[in-house]
């Protein structure tokens, strides 16, 4: 498959529903298994879940118990997921997509150019 590595990229942003305003950006993380992506939003939801009220919490285990097995499904099937909770006017949804990861070329083991040895970090006064 020329190198390529398959994987899911997992987002989660947060939008307050009480203001017009666009979704934000909160924590990405690249997952190299169905297990590793449903994982890190389940360790994200046990994390919040002492925080949130009585109706979010519920939902948050919810899907902890049972809406965690489908997921993971999906995800073994290569599909999306996604998992929202809200909480007093601000939705919290996590993503899990499955992606093919590019290799980068890895600095150790080849020789830099002569020129990266002429530049010298700034010293502060």
């Amino acid at each position: 498959m020329n190198g390529y590595i398959r994987g899911f990229w997992c987002e989660c942003w947060t939008e307050d529903l009480t203001e017009a305003q666009q979704p934000t950006l909160r924590g990405s993380f690249d997952a190299h298994s169905a297990g590793q992506a449903d994982r890190w939003i389940a360790i994200a939801l046990r994390t919040i879940t002492p925080a949130l009220d009585s109706r979010a919490s519920d939902e948050a285990w919810d899907w902890l118990y049972e809406g965690r097995i489908e997921t993971r499904r999906a995800l073994l099937c290569s599909e999306s997921c996604t998992v929202t909770i809200n909480q007093s006017g601000t939705r919290i949804t996590w993503t899990a997509q499955p992606v093919l990861f590019l290799p980068l070329a890895h600095r150790q083991g080849f020789e830099l150019p002569t020129c990266a040895h002429d530049f010298k970090p700034h010293t502060r006064y």
